[in-house]
């Protein structure tokens, strides 16, 4: 088979640090990639390993492929996760890949993940050019608005719906999640409205993740939202109002696009660059033994 037409099965797992997310990929040189299966399951607290192996198979079985077809298995996010791996690439490498396939006009992405946040200045071939990330404070993360739906007996789904209802939003500290959760407390005890101080939490997340981008992207553009929050549609519309209001004091316009596939961009990302990777090693003549 010449190399032009030659066909690739790989599957990338992204393990986070409260889901694994794993897509299987078929793809040809010069003609682009085609997702085979895709799954995303919670850890809650299970043994992530054990997480990672059962959805990995899950979804090869999915997508009607036996795990030794497959020619790369890149593991993404917590490697040591996925024992069964061939290969593993950083997760910003893994994201900016990913942003890049969900929307080709991209040229930086927000990954809003459980834990932290980050900025990522890609060119038009999902190569990083430069990043920023959220400090060591959880009030920019998933799981601190996590905590905040629990308190306030919101799902964690209804959490955007419930915001864009919002007719006077609250102010809430940005500076430290422990601040904030005892600023909600207060605005509970005061009878604030939820919608309020939800819409409220999303202005202060907002605030710093329009500044985390704006970092990394100064000429403005496209900008690909990842991760599990990319499905907040509350914390988007917040970030579109602080970045407009911006544009008319003189900076450049950013747009914010989301997928419904923006929290498996790890997973996606890591699945094409199997392929990438093992036809390096296939010309350098180091190919791998199989993956499973």
């Amino acid at each position: 088979m010449s190399e032009q037409v030659r066909e690739h099965l790989t599957a990338g797992v992204d393990s986070g640090s409260s889901s694994v997310k794993v897509v299987v990929m078929r793809s040809r040189a010069g003609e682009g990639a085609e997702v085979l299966a895709k799954s995303l399951e919670r850890i809650r607290r299970r043994n992530v390993r054990e997480v990672a192996r059962k959805t990995f198979d899950d979804t090869c079985a999915a997508a009607g492929v036996e795990p030794q077809e497959l020619d790369y298995v890149t593991a993404t996010g917590d490697g040591d996760a996925v024992d069964f791996h061939t290969g593993h690439f950083y997760s910003m490498t893994t994201h900016a890949r990913g942003a890049l396939l969900l929307e080709p006009d991209a040229r930086s992405s927000l990954d809003v993940g459980a834990l932290h946040a980050r900025a990522i200045r890609i060119d038009g071939r999902g190569k990083v050019l430069g990043h920023r990330m959220t400090s060591q404070c959880a009030s920019g993360s998933g799981q601190f608005l996590e905590n905040i739906a629990r308190y306030l007996g919101v799902p964690v789904d209804d959490v955007g719906r419930v915001s864009l209802t919002s007719k006077a939003p609250e102010k809430c500290s940005g500076v430290c999640a422990v601040l904030a959760e005892t600023d909600v407390i207060n605005m509970v005890s005061r009878g604030i409205a939820t919608s309020d101080i939800l819409k409220g939490i999303h202005l202060s997340i907002a605030n710093r993740l329009v500044r985390l981008l704006r970092a990394v992207n100064r000429e403005g553009g496209v900008a690909m939202v990842t991760g599990g929050l990319a499905r907040d549609q509350g914390l988007l519309a917040a970030m579109r109002e602080i970045m407009a209001e911006e544009e008319t004091k003189g900076k450049a316009a950013i747009e914010l696009r989301t997928h419904p596939d923006s929290i498996l961009a790890g997973a996606l990302g890591a699945a094409a660059l199997g392929a990438y990777r093992y036809d390096q090693l296939e010309r350098l003549g180091r190919l791998p033994a199989a993956a499973a």
